[in-house]
């Protein structure tokens, strides 16, 4: 069996923003061929399955990349490399529902789109929960909602759901 490795022989950034920064890196694949590979590098974040009374809750908020607003999981990326997920988890319910949540189940995480990105998610289900009021960040606008579990399953059936880090997190908390 092949062993499979990228061996980095160099890397240059080539752009810094707020939320990502891309590097251009020489690498060496295991057969010896070597290669390029443009990487976004990513600090990562957390989604949340929030359950009460049978009913899981969404946000709805525009996103620019795709040109529609879109029915989420809550979610948020991690404020700082090395942050610990299941607190970034308890900030980011907080603040886009106004929910705390007594349980917390770990579902795992996934990398969203392992080609290029080092963006990793951590997913994880809160229930027992109890209303303490939302406050979202500045700049963040979004419409709060609260499905049946059927009711959210059609709507990924039908394609109303299309949020790829929300199915992830519903098929783990589920074991669809």
């Amino acid at each position: 069996m092949t062993k499979l490795f990228e061996k980095k022989l160099g890397s240059q950034e080539i752009y810094k923003g707020k939320v990502f920064t891309i590097t251009s890196d020489d690498v060496e694949l295991s057969d010896g061929y070597k290669s390029k590979r443009e990487i976004v590098h990513h600090s990562g974040g957390v989604v949340i399955v929030a359950e009460k009374d049978n009913k899981i809750f969404f946000v709805e908020q525009y996103r620019y990349a795709t040109n529609q607003a879109l029915y989420e999981l809550p979610a948020g990326k991690l404020d700082k490399k090395g942050e610990d997920v299941l607190s970034a988890a308890k900030r980011e319910l907080e603040e886009e529902t106004g929910y705390n949540a007594e349980n917390w189940e770990s579902l795992g995480y996934i990398w969203t789109s392992p080609g290029f990105c080092t963006e990793k998610l951590y997913l994880f289900k809160a229930t027992n929960l109890t209303f303490k009021g939302q406050h979202l960040d500045e700049g963040e606008i979004l419409n709060y909602h609260s499905f049946e579990k059927e009711e959210v399953f059609n709507k990924i059936k039908t394609g109303e759901i299309n949020d790829a880090k929300t199915i992830c997190a519903l098929m783990r908390a589920y074991k669809l």
